[in-house]
């Protein structure tokens, strides 16, 4: 099978300061895309694209997925540097607080629904925003891949607001890509299961146990392999795939 070629085109990607979405940008900018690196954390980001090949190539960018604003400044500021919009996206920036349902403080929730759930509504509106903008036939080339996780579809102790946001993802990508195939702009999502990032790293001991036992092939994922299976579906060999929830857990929850 062909390489990707994402040459001439432009990426974005939220959460890029780390873990999956530091193996996306690599990735892209691998295949020829240039990446625009997003992330709460401007360093994080900013360490992103130090380790990509020809960084001046690439743009690195401090943003808050929770503000409307934010999400539109990033994506003017894209095209200002490369002289025309993102066509791919990638809805990577995630957060967790663990605490069971009854003790559960609301700010707690709240700020992961605004991350999860709310921020890829906000940045995958800026992004379509922007793409459409310039074309008369309302049509565009373009891809977008949610990140949601294993737990939107089977729940998770400790995180029920997290699951539901991720359930969330789901639903949104599945709306979002009735609504947006006929512009020519595909919509996927992700579900991840216990991969070795900085977030699961703050899992408690005993659960990352417990996960690594009834993952069936007997161990934690990482990154990289979530990328791979993003950037397949951000390219040309997953065309006629619209709505589509892969799972990458290393079998856990069949």
């Amino acid at each position: 099978m062909a390489p990707n070629d994402f040459s001439g085109q432009v990426a974005l990607v939220t959460g890029g300061g780390s873990g999956i979405g530091r193996a996306t940008c690599l990735m892209l900018a691998r295949d020829g895309a240039r990446v625009v690196v997003t992330d709460i954390n401007l360093e994080a980001a900013r360490e992103t694209l130090s380790l990509m090949p020809n960084n001046d190539d690439h743009l690195a960018l401090e943003m808050d997925v929770t503000q409307q604003s934010a999400a539109e400044g990033v994506i003017a500021a894209a095209r200002e540097r490369f002289g025309e919009p993102p066509s791919l996206l990638v809805n990577n920036a995630g957060i967790a607080r663990g605490s069971l349902c009854h003790l559960m403080e609301e700010k707690d929730f709240d700020i992961v629904v605004n991350v999860n759930l709310k921020g890829t509504f906000l940045v995958t509106q800026a992004f379509v925003r922007e793409l459409l903008k310039d074309s008369d036939s309302g049509k565009r080339t373009g891809a977008i891949v949610n990140m949601s996780s294993i737990d939107g579809k089977s729940g998770h102790e400790n995180h029920c607001q997290y699951s539901a946001t991720k359930g969330g993802v789901v639903s949104l990508t599945k709306s979002c890509a009735a609504e947006l195939a006929k512009t020519g702009i595909r919509v996927n999502c992700v579900l991840p299961g216990a991969i070795d990032t900085r977030m699961t790293a703050a899992v408690n001991p005993e659960m990352r146990k417990r996960q690594h036992e009834r993952t069936p092939i007997g161990r934690i994922g990482r990154p990289e392999e979530v990328a791979e299976v993003i950037v397949f579906l951000l390219s040309w060999r997953s065309s006629y795939m619209v709505g589509a929830c892969v799972e990458v857990t290393g079998g856990l929850h069949m």
